[in-house]
């Protein structure tokens, strides 16, 4: 069998009606839009709801904002670094090796659960109850700097106002 011999099965394709051609067959004369009126002059187009306010105008546009300078990080909370042994360093290659960090990116260390060990955390950023929590139990840390550095554009000053 090739691709020229495929048809479609018996009685599974229909003629099209042919209407409008006169009045000599059904679908003459007014070729099925009933008498007078919106609907047989032609008159509406696709998404017309009668009048009513219709869907793409009801639907508001794109409301909001994104922050393009948003700065996301991976969250790690104490209670995750009780894997480590006291002395150890904590950086964030370490969290991705053992598989407590998902993806690549900053570091969030926050202070939910306690840690016992004394360990040397180095993240890109902690909650205050974290430090404390870390610091008190006899451990470092210490804040590394994003790859990307301040992505925010500068402080506009009196040089740039609009006279």
């Amino acid at each position: 069998m090739k691709l020229h011999d495929l048809k479609p099965a018996v009685g599974a394709k229909h003629k099209a009606k042919r209407i409008g051609r006169g009045i000599g067959g059904k679908g003459g004369k007014t070729a099925g839009r009933g008498t007078k009126g919106q609907f047989a002059r032609n008159t509406v187009h696709p998404g017309f709801e009668g009048g009513q306010t219709p869907l793409h105008r009801r639907t508001p546009k794109a409301k909001g904002f994104n922050n393009p300078f948003r700065v996301e990080y991976n969250v790690v909370n104490l209670d995750t670094l009780e894997s480590f042994s006291a002395g150890d360093t904590v950086d964030p290659g370490t969290l991705r090796a053992k598989g407590l960090v998902a993806k690549q990116g900053l570091v969030k260390v926050l202070g939910r659960g306690e840690v016992a060990a004394a360990l040397t955390v180095k993240a890109h950023a902690f909650s205050a109850s974290a430090r404390a929590a870390i610091e008190a139990a006899g451990g470092t840390t210490e804040v590394i700097p994003a790859p990307w550095g301040d992505r925010r554009p500068p402080a506009r000053g009196n040089a740039h106002t609009n006279r």
